[in-house]
């Protein structure tokens, strides 16, 4: 088969590919081989520049959804495992314990402890 048959006919060109790569041995000797690497390179070199970048840009932009997707999906969670102090339950203060004296056990005459325990 010559390069052209082989590019006009991609169905064909696979398979010879697949042979010659199934066969490493007989991809060096055989010309259907060699003309289907030849064939291969002349497509790649054909590609079109407008299609090449309109699939890039493609890309970029479901790239972008992809990574916006799941910012918004980290947030969500994050939002779900912050605490919101305002929106916690009360907890009741305990009252003064009997006798009158201020909880902790401080004196009820106003002195600090440290005074009272101290000798002129």
């Amino acid at each position: 088969m010559t390069v052209t048959d082989l590019m006009e006919d991609r169905v064909t060109l696979d398979g010879v590919l697949m042979k010659c790569n199934a066969n490493p041995a007989m991809a060096r000797t055989s010309s259907d081989c060699l003309n289907a690497r030849v064939a291969i390179e002349r497509l790649a070199k054909d590609v079109d520049p407008a299609e090449d970048a309109k699939r890039s840009a493609e890309f970029e932009r479901s790239r972008e959804k992809l990574r916006l997707a799941q910012e918004k999906l980290r947030q969500e969670q994050e939002d779900k495992t912050k605490v919101d102090a305002y929106s916690l339950p009360l907890v009741p203060v305990d009252s003064a314990p009997p006798g009158g004296a201020p909880p902790g056990g401080a004196p009820p005459s106003g002195e600090s402890p440290g005074l009272a325990q101290t000798k002129p």
